[in-house]
């Protein structure tokens, strides 16, 4: 998968921002901040994630497009 890495870095921003701001996800910070384990685990998940989703739209488009040819 070739992804634009802008639109990698700005889905996960999104991501993990919602997981954030859910308790459910994340309850408190950690002492160390941005540079916690906490915290380096959900940016690394939040990547994951992104990139995930754009390889199943860009799979979708490739189908798609193979269908109606």
């Amino acid at each position: 998968m070739v992804s634009n890495p802008d639109e990698v870095k700005q889905i996960a921003t999104q991501l993990l921002a919602g997981m954030l701001t859910n308790p459910h996800v994340y309850q408190t910070p950690s002492d160390e901040g941005v540079a916690g384990q906490t915290e380096q685990t959900l940016m690394m998940i939040a990547v994951d994630m992104a990139e995930s989703l754009i390889e199943k739209v860009e799979n979708r488009q490739v189908r798609r497009i193979g269908v109606s040819h």
